[in-house]
């Protein structure tokens, strides 16, 4: 079946949010200096910002994540359900430095956001959000994918 094109994000929001609150968890697909994909599974947050999807996602800076997005900042995030609900988010990544911004994501995880994703940040960094372990990672998606699986009807937004 063919996609259907949006011309508004709002046009396919409550069904991304529908499918992200429902499968929670995503694989973040990153590529290697060599173009190799590396796949792991993460918990984003989201929200939208002046009609905009952003992502962030709370993480520990390991060597691989750091290299994979300084080379390239292209990532992958990747939503399915056994019902064959999908959601797919091409975006431009960059680790976040900003303490004020950081706070803030931080408490999109307390809140969960959308509904039902997220979680209290405080058991992989007790010291909040100034802890030296946080890192954020914002991620600007260029194209968004939502694939309903009882009949595969695919939308997709691109800004």
């Amino acid at each position: 079946m063919a996609a259907t094109q949006v011309q508004s994000f709002a046009d396919i929001e409550a069904e991304f949010n529908r499918y992200i609150s429902d499968i929670v968890y995503c694989s973040l697909i990153t590529v290697d200096r060599k173009g190799r994909p590396r796949a792991r599974v993460l918990l984003p947050v989201w929200e939208v910002v002046d009609g905009r999807p952003v992502g962030w996602l709370a993480a520990f800076s390991t060597p691989v994540k750091m290299a994979h997005i300084k080379n390239n900042p292209h990532v992958t995030c990747s939503y399915w359900n056994p019902r064959q609900n999908c959601v797919f988010l091409d975006c431009e990544a960059e680790w976040v430095e900003d303490q004020e911004v950081k706070r803030q994501a931080w408490e999109l995880y307390r809140e969960g956001s959308p509904a039902g994703v997220g979680y209290d940040p405080r058991r992989y960094w007790p010291e909040g959000p100034t802890d030296a372990g946080y890192e954020l990672l914002r991620m600007d998606p260029f194209r968004v994918q939502v694939v309903r699986g009882r009949d595969l009807q695919s939308k997709i937004w691109q800004p």
